[in-house]
């Protein structure tokens, strides 16, 4: 046997014995993956493209098998329907002060009571930026309200079809056994009903006076906000907040390194090449199962952001990272602040028992 031939068996054993690992796949699903939207974002550069690296890291950093053609197509249609809901509010019910407040409060709580029973987080997570962003954009100008509609969901069904190429490229090893996912349940939850409620009224009165005061530069604290209480129990609330904030930092400091790189270097195969160590570094810490590996998929996404926003003319990398960090932590102040008045007031179940009783 030649020592080509030699070279080539040990490389053929060597691969064969990475796709047997589940974890190596999916660290190295995960880099192919993000590198790829990575690439294609930056190299066609559509509106809002930025946000496919985000959504496909987002997803392939979940440990999920591979999307059946049914739960894609549901989810470009759940998409949609995300975004002609927040379509409706921007265009329609923002004319009426009074009655968007009205079914904002409903939309609010029908999402958080649909999630709580076991809903998509897809859906719910869109429907939230949606009717929320949208919203914002409305009030200044509409048009502009349907042209980020139309990116986002373009990206989104980019980023499923995105997320079905990493995982052909890379499928999971035969032997993977996959826990399964929570069923929806379709009949009345009080657990889940009570959770909304306390879910929606801690972020209304905040959403209130971002929409009448019009407080669209500080729109990132609204989000979070409502993001960070999808759990609305003070300490998951709180934890999620944490979470986000100790995500940032680390983004930002791994961001630093990176936007140095690419302006000493400003090559596009020199790009393509650091996202993908760098997807590399981070989907090792993502899938290693240590304690920190939750910070990681989320500091990528806070990194994909900075970059993002430190390449627009006079962009100060420094001051986007500050402020940020500014927005996420007023977001964690005003949960955990709202938390301590909302149980400070919520009927415990002894008392709503003893009540019955009587």
């Amino acid at each position: 046997m030649s020592i080509d031939a030699l070279k080539i068996n040990t490389l053929k054993a060597w691969w064969f014995a990475v796709m047997q690992d589940q974890t190596q796949v999916r660290v190295l699903r995960f880099a192919v993956g993000v590198t790829l939207s990575a690439t294609l974002a930056y190299a066609v550069n559509w509106p809002l493209a930025f946000l496919l690296p985000v959504l496909v890291t987002f997803l392939l950093s979940l440990p999920l098998p591979v999307m059946s053609l049914t739960m894609g197509f549901r989810n470009m249609k759940q998409t949609l329907l995300a975004f002609v809901l927040g379509l409706v509010f921007a265009l329609f019910f923002l004319r009426f002060p009074s009655i968007f407040l009205i079914m904002l409060t409903l939309v609010m709580f029908h999402l958080y009571y649909y999630l709580n029973r076991g809903g998509s987080l897809w859906f719910t997570l869109l429907s939230f930026i949606g009717v929320l962003l949208l919203s914002m954009l409305g009030n200044s100008n509409e048009g502009l309200s349907v042209v980020i509609s139309l990116g986002f969901i373009g990206t989104a069904w980019i980023t499923i079809v995105m997320v079905w190429v990493a995982h052909y490229l890379i499928p999971d090893p035969h032997s993977t056994v996959f826990h399964k996912e929570p069923t929806f349940q379709g009949v009345y939850s009080k657990a889940a009903a009570q959770t909304a409620l306390k879910s929606t009224l801690v972020i209304l009165p905040l959403a209130s006076l971002f929409f009448i005061f019009n407080l669209v530069d500080y729109l990132l604290v609204m989000i979070f906000s409502t993001l960070f209480i999808l759990k609305p129990e003070l300490s998951e609330g709180k934890e999620a907040g944490v979470k986000s904030l100790v995500s940032t930092l680390l983004g930002g400091a791994y961001a630093w390194f990176f936007y140095w790189l690419i302006v000493a270097v400003p090559e596009f195969y020199f790009y393509v090449a650091l996202i993908f160590l760098t997807s590399l570094v981070f989907g090792r810490h993502i899938f290693s199962g240590h304690e920190n590996s939750k910070y990681y998929a989320s500091a990528l996404i806070a990194l994909f952001v900075l970059i993002n926003d430190s390449m627009g003319e006079g962009a100060n990398f420094s001051e986007l990272l500050i402020i940020r960090i500014a927005l996420i932590t007023l977001a964690v102040i005003y949960i955990t602040s709202a938390l301590k008045i909302i149980e400070s007031y919520w009927p415990s179940e002894k008392l709503i028992k003893t009540k019955d009783v009587n």
